[in-house]
């Protein structure tokens, strides 16, 4: 047995080799930043075990192993593993018992160099009225879905047990090929079609492809943050070009970002403003393409969703994807949980945007994508759609009338012909912190107006999402914010007088 002196210079027997056996291996870390480098082995073993204890890898009470086990898992020499235990012990770290070894103790002592974690905080996406992205399944498709989801999964075959073709299965690339001439009069063939996991990966995966680094890509002002950003990110420059009643102002573009090489639209509905791009203007768009050898990014977010009339064909059908790329998502049609989108792509850029794609993710995930396939061929999907097409409907007609007869004239509430959400504006004289102050008395969710703009002028006022909320919720939440931006005006209009 080993010999120890404890602090009152007693003999105490020391079982670090008892028969216990404790842990087999112990999750040390001898190389770490707690090490002191060039410290005597002892020294450095007691601060691993130090560390892993205080860090919580072993638990208080647990046996530590017999010294002559953790000599030989250190390759230190025994004395050194016994002189460590001897010091565990005296600082409180660890408990000896005779006959039955060494242990973590229950009570450990703080260690007043332990740095404070920081506290991660990330927050999820708001759920209240007014959110934007919100969806409704009508529960007929949910039926529908998990079925086709059961179906698929007692086939479960070798195809998911190998990596796949990086654009993804062919058999819902060919649904959504039928799907795409059918709702938006764009014919592709299945292989230009390549599956991603929601608009901003397409956009990710394809700006990759086409540009190089520090690129100018047009991006609309006001238009989409999270599109915007994205750009951003990945290393490009995002060029803002206004936006009028008509769409993209492309003559403001070429002035604004002469050598850009792609422009990022929304020219079905414009987000966040809703115009419909005109026709004169997505030819002049196209003939900038085709001039400077550019491409068009076409987001088609929510096209699927038209109240009234028929909408004009997209970009893509127009051009027969020669200079245009096209974005769509299931994320709105179904539910953003599918983590489903999609991509048409030009012929020439097939083989460049496959070759980026398998160099970023290697492929899409292949377990859902039979079940969709499966709803677009079964007709359940447009079923859906036809069915929730009424009850946004309903909800974007509550919010607007709500709006604007309890606002008294404080809000204009253009209501939109397509699309989940709506844009309630201020008199463009009011000064922007009368939407930011109405909106937080409210408790409102949606986004102010002006965080949509770069470098525009902003407008005062408001982007509201209509879709997946109740009707009764939606007309309480606008009444609410209606009522809390008259008081904003009376406010100002007091400081104003004042003043």
């Amino acid at each position: 047995m080993d010999l120890v002196c404890d602090s009152a210079n007693s003999m105490q027997k020391i079982p670090t080799n008892s028969s216990s056996p404790g842990k087999a291996e112990l999750p040390l870390d001898l190389t770490g930043p707690h090490i002191t480098a060039g410290a005597s082995a002892a020294h450095r073993l007691y601060q691993a075990l130090c560390e892993m204890i205080v860090s919580g890898l072993v638990k208080p009470g647990e046996p530590l192993p017999p010294s002559r086990t953790l000599a030989k898992q250190t390759g230190f020499r025994r004395n050194a593993v016994v002189t460590a235990y001897e010091r565990l012990i005296a600082d409180g770290f660890a408990d000896a018992t005779v006959g039955s070894g060494t242990f973590v103790a229950a009570r450990i002592p703080a260690r007043a160099t332990e740095p404070k974690k920081p506290k991660i905080v990330v927050e999820a996406p708001k759920q209240g009225a007014f959110s934007l992205g919100c969806t409704h399944i009508d529960e007929r498709a949910v039926q529908r879905f998990r079925a086709f989801v059961g179906r698929r999964m007692r086939a479960f075959g070798s195809e998911h047990l190998h990596y796949g073709d990086p654009r993804g299965s062919r058999e819902l690339r060919a649904a959504i090929a039928d799907h795409l001439l059918s709702a938006r009069g764009l014919r592709c063939d299945p292989d230009q079609i390549m599956l991603t996991s929601g608009t901003l990966h397409a956009l990710r995966i394809v700006l990759s492809a086409i540009l190089k680094p520090n690129d100018q890509v047009w991006c609309e002002d006001p238009g989409y943050p999270a599109a915007r950003n994205t750009i951003a990110h990945c290393g490009y420059r995002a060029v803002p070009v206004p936006v009028d009643q008509h769409g993209m102002r492309v003559a403001k573009g070429r002035t604004a970002g002469p050598n850009a090489r792609a422009a990022y639209v929304t020219p079905s509905h414009q987000f966040p403003l809703g115009v419909q791009m005109s026709m004169p203007r997505r030819l002049e768009l196209l003939d900038w393409a085709k001039q400077v050898g550019a491409f068009v990014l076409e987001d088609d977010y929510d096209s699927e969703f038209r109240y009234d009339g028929a909408p004009l064909m997209s970009l893509a059908g127009i051009d027969h994807l020669q200079r245009v790329i096209y974005m769509g998502t299931f994320a709105k049609t179904l539910f953003p949980g599918l983590r489903i989108g999609y991509c048409a792509l030009p012929e020439r850029l097939i083989g460049d945007v496959t070759a980026a794609r398998a160099a970023l993710d290697r492929f899409p995930g292949t377990l859902m994508e039979g079940a969709v396939a499966d709803m677009l061929n079964s007709g359940a999907f447009a079923a859906n759609l036809k069915r929730v097409r009424k009850l946004y409907r309903e909800a974007r007609d509550a919010l607007a009338e709500t709006l604007e007869a309890r606002s008294d004239g404080a809000l204009s509430v253009p209501v939109p012909s397509q699309g989940l959400h709506l844009v309630a504006r201020f008199d463009p004289s009011v000064e922007l912190s009368v939407a930011a102050e109405a909106k937080r008395a409210a408790g409102a969710e949606g986004w102010l107006l002006a965080d949509t703009y770069s470098r525009a002028r902003p407008l005062p006022g408001f982007v509201l999402g209509f879709s997946g909320h109740a009707v009764p919720q939606l007309v309480a939440s606008a009444e609410r914010l209606a009522r809390e931006s008259r008081a904003a005006l009376r406010v100002k209009g007091k400081s104003a007088r004042r003043a």
